[in-house]
């Protein structure tokens, strides 16, 4: 029986209607009920050993004791022992990052950056992404915490992961490990965050991120009289002397038979010249403007902080300048407002209001 059962085996042009250890011969009725009877035993033993493995990872959580891989994660080594240590040449990346983007800069400005500078990342090559920059902007490991149980499995066969919404238990452990970012600093780049968020809903924008090197005004300068962002154009011309780039209300021209918005037009070079007069401001009145920055030092706000400080200590530096400076505008200007009449007023990050002509 058996020896007609493998002639019949050889004979068939796919070896694999036959499982030898099993000896189960998929072509046949019996065969089918026992493959169906072994797949489910399988399966069974599968989830078993799964949820196992999530009651000993979710009991190590309830511990505090972390689960995490060290070797996409910038910044961290582990020990012999297992711990979280710092290694120091990637630290160094974070807090380029952490200081970059409170110096005013996008994701995306930072990854391009870095890219230039020929950083590498974890993987050991100098590509990086505006998604990875806000992840590790928003890590609180780099702080020293750890949330727990960010994500969990929903399918233990395919081990498809979700974020975790409620759905199971997370838990926060503070002073894990060792921190690359001090508290403070953690926190203001989570305010600066949600700041940014704010004044683009508030303005309609899509994000503010939008202001580069190249234009470092797009999304930052506001109509005085209705509100909105002003736009930039180009007035070309067939002779370069007279090509000109104004700034307009995006409120001036909106759908027929609606009034728009009466405001005028504004040159680029007065907005590049009234942050200039602002800052020489304050650098000429630069007593006053510290004293007022230090009574901001207890500000419960860890942003305000942060800036008053990062304030300080650019008005202490600098003397006044002649033409302006693309590092010292993202690093203090919020907006500027344009009024009728000329009046531009220059708002900084710490919420001083500065007024200028044009």
């Amino acid at each position: 029986m058996k020896r007609g059962f493998l002639q019949r085996c050889k004979t068939l042009r796919n070896p694999k209607q036959l499982f030898e250890k099993e000896n189960i011969f998929t072509l046949d009725s019996k065969g089918e009920v026992l493959l169906s009877i072994l797949s489910s035993l399988a399966q069974d033993e599968s989830r078993s050993i799964s949820e196992n493995s999530t009651w000993g990872i979710r009991r190590r959580f309830e511990q505090g004791k972390l689960h995490i891989n060290h070797t996409k994660f910038l910044g961290y080594d582990k020990n012999k022992d297992g711990n979280l240590v710092i290694n120091e040449k990637q630290a160094k990346i974070v807090r380029r990052i952490y200081t970059e983007f409170l110096d005013g800069k996008g994701a995306c400005r930072i990854a391009r950056a870095l890219e230039l500078d020929g950083v590498l990342n974890w993987n050991g090559k100098a590509k990086w992404y505006e998604g990875s920059i806000r992840k590790m902007l928003t890590n609180e490991k780099y702080k020293g915490d750890a949330l727990l149980q960010k994500t969990y499995t929903i399918d233990f066969l395919n081990k498809k992961r979700a974020d975790n919404n409620g759905q199971v238990p997370q838990y926060y452990v503070e002073g894990s490990h060792p921190a690359i970012i001090d508290q403070e600093m953690w926190e203001a780049v989570q305010l600066e965050m949600e700041r940014r968020r704010n004044y683009a809903l508030e303005y309609g924008i899509q994000k503010l991120e939008y202001a580069t090197t190249d234009n470092p005004f797009a999304g930052r300068v506001i109509c005085g009289s209705c509100g909105q962002v002003f736009g930039r154009k180009v007035w070309n011309s067939t002779d370069d002397r007279f090509r000109r780039v104004i700034w307009r209300c995006n409120g001036k021209y909106i759908k027929k038979g609606k009034k728009g918005c009466d405001s005028r037009h504004i040159d680029d070079g007065a907005l590049f010249q009234a942050f200039v007069g602002a800052f020489n401001l304050i650098v000429e009145n630069k007593d006053g403007f510290i004293w007022k920055w230090r009574e901001r030092l207890e500000n419960e706000n860890a942003l305000v902080r942060y800036k008053v400080k990062q304030l300080i200590g650019i008005i202490t530096e600098y003397k006044p300048i002649d033409e302006f400076d693309i590092d010292l505008y993202f690093a203090l200007v919020e907006k500027l407002t344009v009024y009728d009449g000329g009046r531009l007023v220059v708002s900084l990050l710490d919420g001083t209001d500065i007024d200028c002509e044009k």
